[in-house]
């Protein structure tokens, strides 16, 4: 049976995230990203539009890692970094860093490009992620990282439910913050704001 994991495409019926999907991104058009061959990037995510953002630096370094990941374990491939899609361009990149750890943990991530940012594409990313993690049986624990000086972050997250749990080093971005939340407790908060956002839907019509 096809699992939600397993979709090339996520999306959220949750009225905020509408419009937005996650597209899964093949292990071609990675190694296109991380070259200077962009035109060819272009051709394998057409009919997506690809921002230039999605070859800058600290993108590069994601696409490196999960093309590594993907090689040494294939079945990793639909959790990863996907393209954050809204009215056919990427506006960012978001997904998991991999399948759940023993703890049944998995670990949340994002970024939208420069010229997309404070348009709700974080939240929507957010929102669908974590109804894909909540309907896989094996996920126990979500996570998300984030370093100290990240005010956009730590308030999003908090606005899911996270909560600080510790601290680690990170080898790239240094000192981050850890915060989870239980599956149970996300999928609480995921139905609570489906009611509010149906009720102002409804309100607002």
């Amino acid at each position: 049976m096809t699992t939600a994991i397993q979709s090339p495409t996520w999306t959220s019926s949750t009225p905020s995230s509408h419009g937005r999907s996650l597209t899964q991104i093949s292990l071609p058009l990675l190694h296109a990203l991380t070259s200077t061959d962009l035109s060819a990037a272009a051709r394998l995510a057409h009919p997506i539009t690809l921002s230039p953002y999605l070859s800058s630096p600290s993108c590069l370094s994601v696409w490196t890692r999960r093309i590594r990941q993907i090689e040494a374990a294939p079945a990793d491939a639909p959790w990863v970094t996907r393209l954050l899609v809204y009215a056919g361009e990427a506006v960012g990149r978001a997904g998991f860093h991999g399948p759940p750890d023993e703890r049944g943990m998995v670990e949340v991530g994002y970024e939208v490009c420069v010229d997309h940012r404070r348009q709700g594409h974080a939240r929507a990313a957010m929102l669908i992620m974590m109804g894909v993690a909540v309907e896989e049986p094996a996920v126990k624990v979500i996570r998300a990282t984030f370093t100290p000086d990240n005010a956009a972050s730590r308030a999003l997250i908090e606005s899911f439910g996270f909560v600080h749990t510790g601290e680690q080093m990170d080898d790239e971005d240094g000192l981050e913050l850890i915060y989870e939340t239980s599956k149970e407790d996300m999928r609480r908060q995921l139905r609570k704001w489906s009611l509010q956002e149906s009720e102002v839907v409804t309100f607002t019509s």
